[in-house]
């Protein structure tokens, strides 16, 4: 039986919680979990991509999960997942708006290769509220992120905060 390459894409600008239950439950349907750090022109990165793959790279050997591979790209998703045999694709879905958006690119991934299906992960209750924009929001403006981040991450969007500078009048 062939392997079975799955690709969770995304821009993990940081990697929250949400993320990293997705990747844990991800990793558990396929042979190999691609974790796919990609750049999105419509979002404000706070941190650059190789920081990004780096911060992913440390949360997975965090998680020990030992069928996970962090893999930088810039291109179409159906190209990467080509280009890594994936036949599955992961996407974390938190709310109904997510679930329309992701509903789209997955008929338009369906187009371009019907050979590979995607597959949508709930995020677990708790974790649904949370989103990387937000959280880099809450911390620009000086609010706790611990309860959305690791302590890990948190550091580093701390740590980027203090080089950026905090946003309010307070």
């Amino acid at each position: 039986m062939a392997e079975r390459i799955g690709v969770y894409p995304g821009t993990f600008d940081p990697l929250t919680l949400g993320h990293a239950d997705i990747i844990r439950r991800g990793a558990k349907l396929v042979d190999r979990l691609i974790i796919g750090v990609t750049t999105n022109a419509s979002k404000s990165p706070m941190f650059s991509p190789v920081e990004r793959m780096a911060m992913v790279e440390r949360e997975v050997a965090a998680l020990g999960i030992d069928n996970v591979e962090v893999v930088g790209f810039h291109s179409l998703l159906m190209r990467f997942a080509e280009k890594q045999r994936a036949t599955v694709i992961v996407r974390g879905l938190r709310a109904v708006a997510d679930f329309e958006y992701e509903y789209q690119m997955a008929g338009m991934n369906q187009q371009l290769n019907a050979g590979i299906e995607t597959v949508f992960l709930m995020a677990d209750v708790s974790l649904q509220p949370i989103a990387s924009k937000l959280v880099k929001e809450i911390a620009l403006f000086g609010g706790d992120i611990g309860r959305f981040v690791s302590p890990a991450v948190a550091a580093d969007v701390l740590a980027r905060v203090a080089v950026l500078g905090r946003l309010g009048d307070d």
